[in-house]
């Protein structure tokens, strides 16, 4: 387990951000970034000193950025900013996100490209070490000129106000939080306050965790796409790997061989002609169907990753000059087509599984399993509505995959007048992926009933028995995954609850207990 990670020295990956932001890894300062940090503010206090007139520097900000003010109201100016830019609403963001904000957005002042002084980024890492996690409202960004409502309550417990989460879910002033953990408030000089709140940090850590997440349920959902496949007595031949080779997408390759590893060993799985020529397409077209979600993941962590990398406010210094240029890389297109792509991919998971999972409980398809998966169907109504259930969640998918990055509102009268909506993009591919991890469990749930019956009905003892003499038929790598569930939610002989095991098996999932 990654305990330390140090910012300002090497590119940063998806486990860097998951180790700061949900295994509470320690961040440290790179040397050299302060060095660089120092230089970068040196050029904002020479422009200063030269009456020089720079965009929110010496400007009002958005539409204002034509009303010049007085360096002697530099601090005002910034204090203002994040006050009156801290208008996010809604539930707060998990300390996971805000956790993943503060160590983006420290990453990116540590460039040296943004004019701050080292302390800031100092604050901002202390923040993290010690605790204290900023209450975030998750709606109010249009991600164009960054998060930067998010951004700004992040900013606003770092001088001292705003509101801050406790580690038992409550809320207290900001000020108090830092002084409870030996943290001096920043008092903002001239650009600093821009430069915490233009940026695209709220965006980045959401989805970055989300794909966190994403890959781990593209290897979930090919574990029970496994073994649904023996439950069904699936043909393992579309699953050679000459097919791959004469279509030679990544994913698709991949995908086949980990189902082919997955269920080697396996007396469950046909040859084509056994029982059937082929199967159906939730069943023949796993990797072809995973597999393209893959490949879109891996593209969307290139973003993503790249991102992290990235300086996102405006303006900015360039490395090794005294020149200070406006642009728009605060703008979060990128982030935003990354999210939705990755929506999609993941729903596509999820649209495949309960398509499976319908095929284990229908008779008329299950070659031979009883009804819903219960022998005593009437009485009993077995996994019937956990069909449903998934049915929903992939319904709820479908809305959720809409691309948010389609939609545009203008703002600040006009000066921003094309908006990326990469946080909500973001959202929605978060809650895709929780949305996911549930209709994956309920699979996978769905197959180890099926294997009990099947193994039972082959003579391998009876269901509900000895899950290792019950899983003697699987191959290699689904026997593994079938003994996990099996360890957390007992063979249904009867009816009973199932909304608990479900979300049982959903986080075992998240955490990457079904991976390969």
């Amino acid at each position: 387990m990654v305990n330390q990670v140090t910012i300002g020295d090497r590119a940063l990956g998806l486990s860097d951000l998951e180790a700061v932001a949900r295994r509470r890894a320690r961040v440290v300062l790179a040397a050299e970034a302060r060095g660089r940090m120092e230089a970068g503010r040196s050029v904002i206090d020479r422009a200063l000193a030269d009456g020089r007139v720079i965009y929110g520097v010496t400007t009002g900000f958005g539409r204002l950025c034509d009303v010049s003010l007085p360096p002697g109201d530099a601090r005002t100016l910034q204090r203002n900013l994040i006050l009156s830019h801290a208008a996010g609403v809604g539930p707060p963001f998990g300390v996971d996100v805000v956790r993943g904000m503060l160590f983006l957005r420290a990453a990116a002042l540590a460039h040296g490209c943004s004019g701050v002084r080292p302390v800031v980024v100092d604050t901002l890492i202390e923040m993290l070490n010690r605790g204290v996690h900023p209450r975030v409202p998750q709606q109010g960004s249009l991600g164009a000129s960054g998060d930067l409502a998010p951004l700004a309550h992040l900013a606003l417990v770092a001088i001292g106000e705003g509101e801050a989460l406790t580690p038992e879910g409550g809320v207290v002033p900001g000020r108090e939080a830092m002084a409870a953990a030996g943290i001096r408030p920043l008092v903002l000089e001239a650009k600093e306050g821009l430069a915490l709140i233009n940026g695209t940090q709220a965006m980045t850590a959401v989805l970055g965790l989300a794909l966190v997440d994403a890959w781990r349920l593209l290897e979930a959902a090919t574990v029970s796409a496994s073994l649904t496949l023996e439950a069904l007595r699936g043909v393992r031949d579309a699953f050679d790997e000459r097919l791959a080779e004469v279509r030679p997408h990544p994913g698709q390759r991949l995908v086949a061989r980990k189902v082919r590893e997955l269920t080697r060993g396996s007396r469950c799985m046909t040859r084509a002609g056994e029982l059937r020529v082929q199967d159906a397409y939730s069943l023949r077209c796993v990797p072809q169907v995973h597999g393209a979600a893959a490949d879109a993941l891996e593209w969307a962590t290139r973003v993503v990753e790249t991102e992290m990398g990235s300086v996102t406010d405006n303006p900015l210094v360039l490395p090794g000059g005294a020149e200070v240029l406006s642009g728009g890389n605060f703008h979060g297109e990128p982030v935003a087509f990354a999210a939705d792509l990755a929506s999609v991919a993941v729903s596509e998971l999820a649209s495949i599984s309960e398509r499976r999972l319908a095929r284990l409980v229908d008779p008329t398809l299950s070659e031979g399993l009883p009804a819903f998966l219960t022998p005593g169907g009437g009485l009993n109504s077995g996994f019937m509505l956990v069909q449903y259930t998934a049915a929903s969640l992939v319904s709820e998918n479908k809305v959720l995959a809409h691309p948010a990055s389609v939609d545009s509102i203008p703002s600040s009268a006009g000066q921003e007048d094309h908006v990326s909506m990469g946080t909500v993009a973001a959202r929605n591919a978060r809650d895709i992926v929780a949305n996911t991890a549930r209709v994956i469990a309920c699979e996978l749930l769905a197959a180890a009933q099926a294997v009990d019956l099947r193994a039972g009905a082959a003579g391998f003892g009876e269901p509900g028995g000895d899950p290792e003499t019950l899983a003697a038929p699987l191959g290699e790598g689904t026997r593994r995954s079938y003994l996990e569930v099996r360890r957390q939610v007992p063979y249904a002989a009867d009816d009973r609850v199932l909304s608990g095991a479900i979300e049982a098996v959903a986080r075992l999932i998240l955490e990457g207990r079904f991976g390969w």
